[in-house]
C-alpha cells in the first residue's frame, strides 16, 4: 500500500495526467460503479486502486473494494487531493487506474456490430456503447477521428458498458470492409429505405457517421444497404446516438425471439 501526502508527488501527477484523459495507454475508472464493474469483468486488478484516505471507512461499497485489490495496487491520498483527479463535483472518494484492454480485430466478421465513422462527441460515443451493449451487439469498431473510447467523459456517458463490449478504436473502416460477412448498413437520408420497410438481415453491420458531416461518401457508397428513419416534417435529423439507438433496437425486435 502506498501513501501519498503532497500534491507534488510523482506518482500523484501520473495520476492527474490519466484522470484528465492526456494518458494513451491508461484510464481512469472514477467511482464505485465503474471500479465495480472492472473487478467484475476485468482480467487483470488495476493498476492503481485510489482511495480517499478520509472516505475509506465511510462506505460499505468503497471498504469492499479497497479488500478486493491486492494491497500492492492500493494507494491512499491525503485529504484533499482527491478533488485534483474528480471529473464530477461530488465525487465518490475512489477510483481505478486502468489498462484499456487490446482488443484484435478478427478476420471475419460474422456477428451484428456497430461500425461508427468520427463521432466526436464523447457524451455520444458513451451513449453509443451503452445502447450497442443493451441492444446484444458484442462488438464496436471506431475509425480514427471518433472521441477516445476510454476517456473519462467516454466513461461516464457509458456506465460500464465497456465491460461488455469488444472495442476496436483507430480502425480503417474502408481496408476492414473486406472482412465483413455480414451486410453493411449504413444510417443516412441519401438513396434509402424506411428502416421498418427495410430486410434486416439476422446479423448486420450497423454503420452511423459524424454529428455534422455524416459517412464518410467514400463508406457510404460501399453499404449495401442504407435505411433513414421516418419521422415529423420540418423537424432537423435525429442525434447520432438516438438514431443509432432506433436501428439497433429495431433489429433487436425482429429477431428477439430467435434468441
Amino acid at each position: 500500500m502506498k501513501q501519498i501526502e503532497s500534491r507534488d508527488n510523482a506518482l500523484f501527477k501520473s495520476f492527474v495526467r490519466v484522470a484528465n484523459g492526456k494518458s494513451r495507454n491508461q484510464a481512469w475508472l472514477e467511482g464505485v460503479h465503474l471500479c465495480q464493474a472492472w473487478l467484475q469483468h476485468g482480467v487483470t486488478p488495476p493498476q492503481f486502486a485510489v482511495f480517499d484516505a478520509s472516505r475509506v471507512d465511510q462506505s460499505v461499497e468503497i471498504q469492499a473494494l479497497y479488500r478486493a485489490v491486492p494491497d500492492q495496487s492500493r494507494v491512499l491520498l491525503a485529504s484533499g487531493l482527491m478533488k485534483k483527479l474528480d471529473q464530477v463535483e461530488n465525487g465518490q472518494g475512489v477510483g481505478f487506474i486502468v489498462a484499456p484492454p487490446a482488443a484484435v480485430i478478427p478476420e471475419h466478421i460474422k456477428e451484428t456490430v456497430l461500425w461508427l465513422d468520427r463521432v466526436q462527441d464523447p457524451g455520444n460515443m458513451g451513449t453509443l456503447f451503452r445502447t450497442a451493449a443493451a441492444a446484444g451487439v458484442g462488438s464496436v469498431y471506431c475509425s480514427t477521428g471518433c472521441a477516445a473510447a476510454w476517456s473519462p467523459k467516454v466513461l461516464r456517458s457509458a456506465q460500464g458498458a465497456h465491460f461488455s463490449l469488444t472495442i476496436h478504436e483507430n480502425c480503417d473502416l474502408q481496408a476492414l470492409f473486406h472482412r465483413l460477412e455480414v451486410p453493411l448498413a449504413a444510417m443516412t437520408l441519401q438513396g434509402s429505405v424506411s428502416l421498418y420497410q427495410a430486410k434486416l438481415p439476422h446479423h448486420i453491420a450497423w454503420l452511423a457517421g459524424n454529428e455534422g458531416q455524416g459517412i464518410l461518401p467514400a463508406l457510404e457508397a460501399i453499404a449495401q444497404l442504407k435505411v433513414y428513419i421516418p419521422q415529423a416534417s420540418d423537424i432537423e435529423s435525429l442525434n447520432v446516438a438516438a438514431a443509432t439507438a432506433i436501428c439497433l433496437f429495431e433489429h433487436r425486435r425482429r429477431f428477439l425471439s430467435g434468441e
